[in-house]
């Protein structure tokens, strides 16, 4: 069985090992598991999605009403508006999961990004 010495020089240790720890740990770059890379792709996704769909909406109905290229044209900004809607809430989402691992005490964030 340990000296009650050797125990408290241990839990010095632990506590010198933690702090530095926490020093150094650098901010998370995740939000949700992903990267903000990959965060970045899914919102340029979106937001050619949203320019496609509109763009194919609106050429479809051109064709079948006549009125070319004037539906066109509003349902490829709509599509482009609803694009960027999309990916502004995507940011924010982002933005607010960094802010909340941001907040938590670094070893919880070492324990979860790992997990």
């Amino acid at each position: 069985m340990p000296e009650p010495e050797e125990l408290k020089r241990l839990r010095d240790i632990e506590t010198r090992i933690d702090k530095l720890r926490k020093a150094r740990a650098p901010a998370s770059p995740k939000a949700d598991g992903h990267t903000l890379g990959q965060a970045a792709w899914r919102m340029v996704t979106e937001l050619v999605a949203g320019l496609l769909v509109g763009f194919g909406i609106g050429l479809g109905l051109d064709f079948l009403l006549g009125t070319q290229p004037w539906l066109l044209l509003l349902f490829t900004l709509l599509g482009f508006w609803a694009g960027i809607r999309t990916m502004m809430r995507t940011a924010k989402d982002v933005q607010r999961r960094s802010e909340d691992a941001a907040a938590r005490p670094a070893g919880e964030r070492g324990e979860q990004d790992r997990g």
